[in-house]
């Protein structure tokens, strides 16, 4: 292979990786918030104790 072709298809990788770490960055970002809210539910313990069901 040319020095060129080596050269592009490192530049992909880093540019693949770079939006790989920022897509999981991203998503951590929303776990947290996930998680957050849902320890601001665990302290009332009333929320989400019934259940409606129609049969």
């Amino acid at each position: 292979m040319s020095l060129a072709q080596v050269q592009t298809m490192s530049d992909v990788s880093v540019a693949m990786l770079s939006k790989s770490l920022d897509s999981m960055e991203s998503v951590g970002g929303e776990m947290v918030d996930m998680m957050k809210s849902s320890m601001e539910l665990s302290v009332n313990p009333a929320i989400g104790g019934n259940i409606d069901l129609f049969v």
